[in-house]
């Protein structure tokens, strides 16, 4: 099994969500009221290893390697703008821009529901 470059990407981007979960969960555990760091860090902390469970799918050949990556990208796209937004919230005192947040939501959700026809689609023979 090889991991191409958009897997190392999508692998290296699950492992900074990681990272990051864990260092706003240090933070919010130091600023009192960051409830959004909070939320921030359960979400990078929750996706982390379905992005990289994701990647593993499609590398292994066990789903389709374009709607794993599908996947896995609105995963990241949601995370960056649904726990940015948090942050800046919490850090900048304003929005990354208007909707940001929802529209992370949105692209989270999506992830997950191209998540589930990674499981359901079979993969071609």
């Amino acid at each position: 099994m090889r991991l191409s470059g958009v897997d190392r990407a999508l692998a290296a981007l699950a492992c900074l969500a990681g990272l990051l979960g864990v260092a706003l969960s240090a933070a919010a555990a130091h600023i009192p009221g960051a409830d959004s760091l909070k939320t921030a860090a359960q979400f990078l902390l929750f996706h982390a290893p379905a992005i990289l469970a994701l990647v593993g799918f499609g590398a292994a050949g066990l789903a389709r390697p374009g709607l794993a990556r599908a996947a896995a990208g609105l995963l990241v796209v949601g995370l960056i703008l649904f726990c940015g937004d948090l942050a800046a919230r919490t850090w900048l005192q304003h929005a990354l821009f208007p909707m940001a947040a929802p529209t992370g939501g949105f692209a989270l959700m999506g992830g997950w529901l191209a998540g589930m026809l990674c499981a359901l689609v079979p993969v071609r023979a």
